[in-house]
């Protein structure tokens, strides 16, 4: 059976995907801008986000934006910056009910289409700048969010872990920007990288729901038709382990310390082995029945917590702890130990079946959820690899445990991060 029919049609300005599905009483439309990370543009594509949701040329504040989201059946609107490998991705999305199930027959998509394209091409503009009361405040609405990050202790030793293994890579930068570029921002500024980001960005537009080809195309138009001059696509950078694993340790005023570990594993979204390496996260550290969760939190409860998860489009892999700080020697070698066992092939063909049903059930769940199914298909766009679900999931029930062995000796140890107290060394 069919999971998803994805129609693609490309245009002079952007790619439409169109997933007609009658599943949902709603209609999902994701506008997503695609960029390479920079650290001269990081700050700015951070708070464009921010400002963009404050009104519109015909919609002059955010409460007329409110007010038009409300007579649009109360329409979900959020725009949000994230980061996939190397690339910075900005996305547009609203969500609006489907005029097919209401009584009152009012174009809805088509209005929500076109209220995405305003809010997109048609910001508040003053003087070929952006509102500068608008951009001092949503400056400090992005400052208490890096302020917020760095609080979160978990949040902040991710970031840390990624400063320290990634140094000199794209990867490195953070997605939200640095505080010291806030102060010299302004309207003006931040107009003229949002004029670049639109020739620039590679564009792709996901429609999700009860809705006909030659209807999305009409609705998507002026996205499709953009002028652009896009900048050059540049390769997924994978950086091999150099074998010296770097140790880490900072000290702050904190009760529980924070032990990341990353770790190369060389494997992308387009490898062979990617369904293999997810089978390889699951058994590893990936669900509640994982060595990692089972040996260091539950047999020799040294962890409050301890996972792993893996970059699909980095050839990472990241492990979390949350520790007693009297207990890092411990952890580290419990961690280490896990690691060797799967390498080792200490696991059952058993296990491998139970964690490939696992990781079926949580894509099939994923995909259940409008956005989580965008996010799915949008994963193969950043990837370069066009592979229907349905093959998706078939090649991770095919994994085998040699297979996952195969992974297990690509991966390998490349920096040690400890978040501890100022307590004695």
């Amino acid at each position: 059976m069919k999971i998803a029919d994805e129609q693609i049609i490309t245009g002079k300005g952007a790619t439409l995907h169109l997933i007609p599905t009658k599943k949902y009483k709603t209609i999902s439309i994701a506008v997503k801008l695609q960029a390479p990370l920079e650290r001269e543009t990081i700050t700015a594509r951070a708070l464009l986000p921010y400002v963009l949701q404050q009104g519109t040329a015909n919609l002059p504040d955010a409460r007329a934006l409110r007010i038009k989201l409300d007579d649009l059946y109360g329409a979900i609107l959020s725009i949000t910056g994230t980061k996939k490998g190397e690339k910075h991705i900005i996305t547009l999305r609203l969500d609006v009910a489907n005029e097919n199930y209401l009584s009152d027959r009012t174009p809805l998509f088509e209005k929500a289409a076109d209220l995405l394209r305003e809010i997109l091409f048609e910001p508040k503009v003053e003087n070929d700048a952006f509102t500068q009361s608008i951009v001092s405040r949503e400056i400090q609405t992005l400052r208490q969010k890096m302020t917020a990050l760095k609080d979160d202790k978990m949040s902040y030793a991710n970031m840390r872990l990624i400063d320290e293994m990634c140094k000199g890579e794209s990867y490195s930068l953070h997605v939200h920007g640095y505080e010291e570029d806030l102060e010299a921002m302004d309207g003006r500024k931040l107009f003229d990288y949002y004029k670049q980001l639109l020739k620039q960005d590679k564009m792709d537009i996901y429609i999700l729901g009860d809705v006909d080809k030659e209807h999305a195309e009409k609705a998507v138009r002026p996205f499709m038709e953009r002028d652009t001059a896009p900048a050059e696509e540049r390769a997924a950078a994978v950086h091999p382990a150099t074998g010296d694993i770097k140790e880490v340790v900072e000290r702050q005023d904190v009760q529980q310390a924070k032990l990341h570990l990353g770790y190369r594993t060389n494997i992308l979204y387009d490898d062979p082995d990617y369904a293999a390496l997810q089978v390889f996260n699951g058994l590893f550290g990936g669900f509640p029945s994982s060595k990692l969760f089972r040996n260091v939190r539950e047999k020799h409860s040294l962890a409050y917590y301890a996972a792993s998860r893996f970059e699909s489009h980095k050839g990472l892999l990241f492990v979390f702890s949350g520790i007693d700080p009297k207990d890092y020697e411990k952890a580290r070698e419990i961690i280490d130990a896990q690691l060797a066992a799967m390498q080792a092939g200490e696991f059952e063909g058993s296990e491998v079946e139970e964690v490939k049903d696992l990781i079926v059930s949580q894509i099939l769940e994923t995909i259940d959820n409008p956005a989580g199914h965008i996010e799915t298909l949008y994963q193969q766009v950043v990837g370069h690899r066009n592979i229907p679900i349905e093959k998706m999931l078939e090649a991770i029930k095919q994994v085998t445990k040699e297979d996952v062995l195969q992974v297990a000796e690509k991966v390998q140890l490349d920096t040690v991060y400890l978040l501890t107290n100022k307590g004695d060394e």
